[in-house]
């Protein structure tokens, strides 16, 4: 059966869309969508993902209260921002944030905080040394925002990617 069909959650979800997308139940949609499955399930084993190594779940919780958190915390402060215009010497900035992590996974849920986040974005990731460059709208203090980030999302990521 892995033969057939390496990866049979992923050709079931592709076929499910499928046919949403398609809105019809019809025999020629379902054969249609099946082979689309199918075949994106034998792409997905070509890819050859590495296992996600999750070591623990018990932060996620944490971690995605504190990313809500976040994300409304900084919508209202870029509103305020662009609406009221309240400080003109208001400074954005790239910032240069040394990782400890190296997990790929837990890069890719960093890569998506960051940038979900209204105000910074993830500019570019050196891989060497291992550092992120981030862009910030509203900069105060460099400093305290690498020791911010580490805390509420570095940490908690290589808790549950190692």
């Amino acid at each position: 059966m892995k033969r057939l069909l390496p990866h049979p959650l992923l050709a079931l979800g592709i076929l499910l869309m499928w046919l949403l997308l398609t809105a019809s139940l019809s025999p020629g949609q379902l054969v249609l969508g099946a082979i689309v499955a199918v075949l994106g399930s034998h792409a997905m084993a070509a890819l050859q993902p590495e296992d996600a190594g999750i070591r623990s779940v018990r932060p996620i919780p944490r971690l995605a209260a504190i990313v809500f958190a976040d994300i409304v915390r900084s919508n209202v402060a870029v509103a305020r921002i662009v609406l009221l215009r309240d400080r003109p010497e208001r400074v954005s900035g790239f910032v240069r944030l040394p990782l400890d992590m190296r997990s790929r996974y837990g890069l890719t849920v960093l890569a998506c905080i960051i940038t979900a986040t209204p105000g910074t974005i993830w500019v570019e990731f050196d891989r060497r040394a291992n550092v992120l460059v981030v862009h910030v709208l509203d900069l105060v203090d460099p400093d305290a925002w690498i020791r911010e980030t580490k805390h509420r999302y570095e940490r908690p990521l290589m808790e549950i990617f190692g």
